[in-house]
């Protein structure tokens, strides 16, 4: 077997959650990441007969029977990934529609998947749905995403039209734009389904006064997503108490998706 840790796949993850510690999105334990893989290219590296334990996972999702994932650990500090990554991410694979995990490697403390596994497992099964090739559910606190939602409506047209407006690459990043959710407990499989429902519709979603989840066909696509959604975030709040006398217009955007072939949530733009 080939070394686990020189995987592409693992390599990729340990640089992202370095940079998003370093971008200030994941203090202390927060924040969380699930990779999908495929079953060839962990077989490049595990024995997937060597199972280390089996783990409940406290839901169902039959769609992701047999399916592995790379997961960041619950109470793990991004920061560590780097130094010890056995430690702090687990490979599993799913199995009894998904209501047990085996752990194949990793977690070597004793631990355990992140708390919000459910969560993430709910948003991998509607993201299938609407696109095949998304393999990435990545959670974090960008602080400039979570002030707006202090001081701005949480209507999803109007928090997206703001966002819009902010960066010129903003609706040919997300043209479908950013749904949202009100403050809910953390942790739950309730905020887990709510979360799930509005990825049918797009591959962000901010949770109110604690963070976003971002979707996505890889790491780089999908901290892209919410980097962007972060720089206008920041934008916006230096500017909101401002008079604007400039902005990205509906005629420009219109332009935009002319330009780059793309299409903004139907209704959102006049």
């Amino acid at each position: 077997m080939k070394n686990i840790l020189n995987a592409p796949f693992m390599v990729e993850m340990i640089r992202t959650t370095t940079n998003m510690y370093a971008h200030g999105w994941d203090e202390r334990n927060g924040g969380n990441i699930s990779v999908m893989l495929e079953e060839k290219d962990v077989a490049e590296y595990l024995d997937s007969d060597c199972v280390l334990r089996t783990i409940p996972t406290g839901f169902t999702a039959p769609e992701l029977d047999g399916r592995y994932f790379l997961v960041t650990g619950t109470g793990k500090y991004f920061k560590n990934v780097q130094y010890a990554p056995d430690v702090n991410l687990g490979i599993l694979r799913l199995k009894d529609k998904g209501q047990q995990a085996d752990l194949l490697w990793g977690y070597t403390d004793g631990g355990l998947f992140t708390s919000e596994f459910p969560a993430h497992m709910m948003s991998h099964v509607a993201r299938l749905k609407v696109n095949p090739e998304n393999r990435i559910v990545m959670h974090c606190h960008p602080a400039n995403l979570l002030a707006v939602t202090y001081v701005h409506t949480l209507d999803e047209r109007e928090f997206t039209r703001t966002l819009w407006q902010m960066c010129t690459e903003c609706i040919v990043v997300f043209p479908e734009g950013v749904n949202v959710l009100p403050w809910m407990l953390c942790g739950t499989n309730e905020i887990g389904m709510a979360t799930a429902e509005k990825m049918l519709t797009a591959r962000l979603v901010v949770w109110g006064q604690h963070g976003i989840y971002g979707a996505g066909k890889d790491l780089d696509e999908t901290f892209g997503l919410i980097e962007t959604a972060e720089k206008a975030a920041e934008i916006y709040l230096k500017i909101a108490h401002l008079p604007r006398i400039n902005t990205i217009t509906d005629e420009q955007m219109h332009l935009l998706e002319k330009r780059f072939g793309i299409k903004g949530r139907e209704g959102y733009l006049d």
